[in-house]
């Protein structure tokens, strides 16, 4: 299938064949039959992608200020690197699909095949869209106006916002493409609106909608107008639906504002609020979310979970029907606002000038019939003549970032990478010069040339796909953790012990040249060690926190030191106890300490953080051992205190990820023994899981 992509690094906009998107539990798989151009928002991703890296930081100076962190962190070399990744990255254009459902996923009842749907689907052939952020079109209306329901609902949600009544003034600041139909949707709901904008073109068009319509350049003093249309007393309420840099257009809401009025902020424009304005008049302000309640909520968006009708009236979804309803009622009549329909494949016409005048809404129109196939060729692709290929499954930014360069610094024959949703694998499988790019992961189980799968998708996939790897007689590598519960566990190790391939985890850690020296200098008598993890806030609605999906973060990221643990002590853990931060303990897995119990006398402490500065080094390593000490910095210092003939080692920071995927390439090619033992892996995990319900118990627990 075709999808419209940025790239941010060249700066072009580019129609890019891609494999088609595999429907999800909880999704709907759409045929796009037609897609409207944000010329707002669009515009400014495909200028931010054109603008040199002076400019690109003048955008987004809170990036300049934690990539200064990062440099602090971690060095110039591997913050440049993580930059350019970033960079080398295209975005997927477009959030206002209208097309017909082709399949339903598991646990979806609302939808059937053949369904005509809008949705914020990308501009894209074919799109996988979550439940709640698609909704049935009413059969007297048309796909055309039907592409206007995504839009609509961000103008809706700012108007739910501003609360208005029947009879109220209201003034819609920007009359674009957003601002029209907000201003259409206020006089609906029984309100008298003025809009006002630089635009003669846009101007005349609500006038013909029977808003009134002031343009700043040519009427006069908009604040002046307003007062004089209110008998001076000030609008009711403010929508501000304009895209501007400086701060004049708050202040200028403000002024026109009545005593307790409300303004509403649904574009982008300068923040520098002045307290004098607001405090005079007592005036409330508020931004308002995308498309409504329920955005940017993983539980709704992506695991269907609506809020109760009782409680949250006007969900994005319930916006969306809000919408489509309006346009079927005649109430919201957006044919006046179509000023082109292009061909897909003539997608140029809008993106080549994107500040053409008199153009309020683009939309682009898709073939009836598509190549839907979930397998794309990559035609710059060769290979050495070698045995050993691979197949990657996920292609997010772990694998674009750490483990498609280290893979391909050691010569590794990638054949496929997949992704559920396609675009990201044809991005990441041309990086990698591989052969193909699927949306279809059992193509990879399915095909004899290869000889490993690599795994990094979400943590709750890993236990699956490990079990569908090792069932189709391949051998694994998945990034940590291999599962997130004992009964995965059991699974997982009963078809290991008939198969007898080689299961390996990414506990790069080990791999380390440092995590190497220092097991080199420590010996094997016991020891005490110390692991301090600065791992950062996340916000707790990411997945990785979530204990169905990413496991939390003790057994998904922390389990990466507790193997660091057992490499350097050359034992396996026979005993785990782990305490939390705060008043409910058994509620905070980002800030605990961790004592482990090694069968040879070990003691290891690991202490995951996620209250420190960014600023401070990420990761630190003590080891204590026969009246010397070595000190790990971040992987970048390595200091020993009472060794003879060692003090310092010093390289720029390396996390053992390059050595890891050299040995697994080589492995697979020639031959050997597993990276880890699968006995110390399986230690590794039980050990983590000890950990969990050792914070429920409050006690220590064995690990068996």
């Amino acid at each position: 299938m075709k999808q419209i992509i940025q790239d941010l690094k060249s700066g072009q906009t580019i129609l890019e064949e891609v494999p088609s998107p595999q429907v999800r539990e909880g999704c709907v798989l759409i045929q796009t039959t037609h897609s409207l151009v944000s010329l707002g928002t669009e515009r400014m991703l495909v200028e931010f992608g054109k603008a040199n890296l002076i400019d690109k930081a003048r955008q987004q100076p809170e990036r300049v200020k934690q990539v200064l962190d990062k440099i602090k962190a971690d060095g110039l070399m591997p913050t440049l690197e993580s930059v350019f990744n970033k960079l080398g990255l295209p975005l997927p254009l477009g959030y206002c699909n209208v097309g017909k459902v082709i399949a339903v996923g598991k646990g979806v009842s609302s939808f059937r095949i053949g369904d005509r749907v809008a949705s914020n689907g990308n501009h894209a052939e074919v799109v996988c869209i979550p439940q709640n952020l698609a909704a049935k079109i009413p059969d007297n209306v048309s796909d055309e106006e039907a592409s206007f329901t995504v839009i609509g609902s961000i103008g809706l949600q700012g108007i739910r916002l501003l609360q208005p009544a029947l009879g109220e003034t209201v003034i819609v600041i920007g009359l674009g493409l957003i601002g029209l139909v907000t201003a259409e949707l206020l006089k609906a709901n029984g309100c008298r609106v003025i809009g006002t904008d630089f635009d003669p073109q846009k101007i005349e068009i609500a006038k013909a909608k029977g808003i009134i319509a002031f343009n700043p350049a040519t009427d006069g003093d908009v604040v002046k107008f307003v007062l004089e249309q209110t008998n001076q007393t000030g609008c009711d309420g403010v929508i501000i639906t304009a895209s501007a840099k400086g701060d004049e257009i708050i202040h200028q809401a403000a002024e026109m504002s009545r005593k307790r009025g409300r303004i509403v902020l649904v574009g982008v424009v300068g923040l520098g609020i002045r307290r004098d304005d607001f405090y005079k008049k007592e005036l409330s302000f508020q931004v308002s979310c995308s498309y409504g309640p329920g955005r940017y909520d993983e539980n709704y968006e992506n695991c269907g979970q609506d809020y109760p009708v009782g409680f949250v009236r006007w969900t994005e979804k319930r916006n969306f029907e809000a919408v489509l309803y309006a346009i079927s009622s005649g109430a919201l009549d957006v044919k006046p606002l179509i000023s082109e329909i292009v061909p897909l494949n003539e997608y140029e016409k809008i993106y080549g000038d994107m500040k053409k005048k008199g153009v309020i809404a683009s939309i682009l129109k898709y073939p009836e019939q598509i190549e839907n196939h979930t397998k794309v060729r990559i035609e710059t692709a060769h290979f050495a003549a070698s045995t050993g290929k691979m197949g990657i499954i996920g292609a997010g930014n772990f694998t674009s970032a750490t483990m498609l360069p280290a893979l391909q610094k050691a010569n590794a024959s990638i054949k496929y990478i997949a992704s559920a949703q396609g675009l990201s694998a044809k991005i990441a499988a041309k990086k990698a010069n591989a052969e193909y790019a699927t949306s279809d992961y059992k193509e990879i189980l399915n095909d004899k040339d290869v000889d490993l799968v690599l795994i990094t998708t979400r943590h709750n996939a890993h236990a699956r796909m490990v079990m569908d790897c090792l069932n189709a007689d391949k051998n694994v590598f998945v990034e940590k953790p291999l599962c997130l519960n004992e009964t995965e566990l059991d699974e997982i190790m009963e078809i290991y012990r008939q198969k007898r391939l080689i299961l390996t985890v990414g506990f790069n850690r080990r791999f380390s040249p440092f995590a190497v020296k220092m097991k080199q200098l420590s010996g094997s008598s016991p020891m005490n060690i110390i692991a301090t993890m600065n791992a950062g806030f996340i916000p707790p609605e990411v997945w990785v926190h979530d204990l169905q999906t990413g496991g939390g973060r003790i057994i998904g990221e922390a389990c990466h030191f507790i193997d660091l643990c057992s490499f350097l002590s050359g034992s396996k853990v026979i005993s785990a106890c782990m305490s939390s931060l705060g008043i409910n303990p058994a509620e905070n897995t980002d800030n605990v300490s961790i004592l482990l119990k090694y069968a040879n006398g070990t003691n290891a402490t690991i202490h995951y953080f996620a209250n420190g500065s960014k600023a401070y080094s990420k990761e630190r390593i003590e080891v204590y051992s026969q009246e010397r000490t070595l000190i790990l910095d971040n992987w970048i210092t390595l200091k020993g205190y009472g060794f003879k003939g060692f003090s310092i080692m010093k390289n720029r920071q390396d996390k053992g990820h390059k050595a890891q995927f050299a040995l697994l390439n080589e492995r697979i090619k020639t031959g050997g023994d597993a990276l880890i033992p699968f006995d110390s892996i399986i230690n590794t995990t039980k050990a983590s899981f000890a950990c969990m319900k050792s914070l429920k118990t409050k006690s220590w627990v064995d690990i068996l």
